[in-house]
C-alpha cells in the first residue's frame, strides 16, 4: 500500500498489502496527537525507516511503562509511523495509506469515545489485549532485537541517532 504525509515529501509502500490489524483509538492521547476525536494506527511488520532525512522523531513512554517512537515529516509534521522497541510491528497512521479498507477496523477506548461507534463494529472499552495479527503474532510481538540506540531511555538523541542510521522501524 502507499502511503505519505500532507505535503508529499515522505512516500513510502508499505511491507504487505494490507495492515495485520487496524485499530481506531478513542483515548485521549490519540485525540490529543492527532487533533481530532480518534486516532488511527495501521499494523504492520516493521520495515525500514523511509526517506529518514526528511523525517523527524519524538519519543513518549507509554502507559504500560514502555518508549514509543513517533515519526513524522519535518516539512508539513504529518505524523506517519510509531514503533516501540517491545515489539517487531509498527503502527502507520491510517489517514496516510491510500485506498486503506476501513470496514473492519476495531475500535479501542471507546469508553472515552466522542463519535458514535458504527453499528456492527468489534468494540473495546479501554486498550485491545485481544490483538491478533495472525499466524505470525508468536513472532511479531517478541521484543525488536534493536541496536542500543534503540533501547534506551528513548530521548530525542535515540530518535536522531535512529534516523541518522537509516534504522529499521
Amino acid at each position: 500500500m502507499e502511503a505519505r504525509c500532507e505535503c508529499g515529501a515522505v512516500v513510502f509502500t508499505t511491507p504487505l498489502p494490507k495492515p495485520l490489524a487496524l485499530y481506531i483509538c478513542h483515548c485521549s492521547e490519540c485525540r490529543r496527537q492527532t487533533g481530532s476525536a480518534f486516532g488511527t494506527s495501521a499494523i504492520f511488520p516493521r520495515f525500514p525507516l523511509p526517506e529518514a532525512e526528511l523525517l523527524s522523531c519524538y519519543s513518549r513512554p507509554t502507559t504500560s511503562g514502555q518508549t514509543l517512537y513517533c515519526y513524522f515529516c519535518k516539512r508539513c509534521g504529518t505524523r506517519l509511523i510509531h514503533s516501540s522497541p517491545d515489539k517487531n510491528v509498527v503502527s502507520v497512521k491510517g489517514g496516510c495509506i491510500d485506498g486503506l479498507d476501513w470496514r473492519n477496523a476495531i475500535h479501542i477506548w471507546t469508553k472515552s469515545a466522542m463519535v458514535p461507534i458504527p453499528e456492527g463494529s468489534e468494540t473495546h472499552s479501554e486498550d485491545s489485549a485481544n490483538t491478533d495479527y495472525g499466524s505470525t503474532q508468536d513472532e511479531l510481538d517478541q521484543p525488536y532485537d534493536a541496536p542500543a540506540e534503540l533501547s534506551g531511555s528513548g530521548g530525542p538523541a535515540e530518535c536522531e541517532r535512529a534516523l541518522n542510521l537509516g534504522q529499521s522501524l
